[in-house]
């Protein structure tokens, strides 16, 4: 339950934060702020106001949206999986590499790389294509 309600709670957030609107209401309230400067004679206390109500929003935007990017992340390879698995040609030691380490994953590139040609930008990348084409 609680897993759900945050679920819906991110991405309605994160979906309304990556808006223009959202970005013009920052600014806007930025500007207002700083006129507002004249008014408080530039003080501490008006300083120490948009200091914390940035790290107020900030510290919680971060979870958020980092949410949000984990599950488009996992959401993507389920179907990249799953596009694995449904094509015959396709190889099914694919399936699940996100869990390797960033050494391995480097190390499958660059196979995958060199078996189509594409060794340092020596081939063209139509080439390479061409070449990964023949394979299958």
């Amino acid at each position: 339950m609680l897993d759900r309600l945050f679920t819906v709670a991110a991405t309605r957030i994160a979906g309304f934060a990556g808006q223009p609107g959202a970005f013009a209401t920052a600014v806007g309230i930025i500007l207002l702020w700083s006129f507002t400067g004249p008014l408080f004679g530039y003080s501490d206390t008006w300083e120490l106001v948009v200091n914390t109500a940035t790290t107020i929003v900030t510290f919680p935007m971060v979870f958020l949206i980092q949410n949000s990017q984990n599950r488009d992340a996992a959401a993507m390879q389920a179907k990249l999986d799953e596009l694995i698995r449904a094509v015959d040609a396709a190889r099914s030691q694919f399936i699940g590499i996100e869990h390797l380490t960033d050494r391995e994953i480097e190390k499958v590139r660059s196979d995958l790389e060199q078996e189509c040609g594409d060794i340092a930008g020596k081939v063209s990348p139509v080439a390479s294509l061409a070449n990964l084409t023949r394979r299958l």
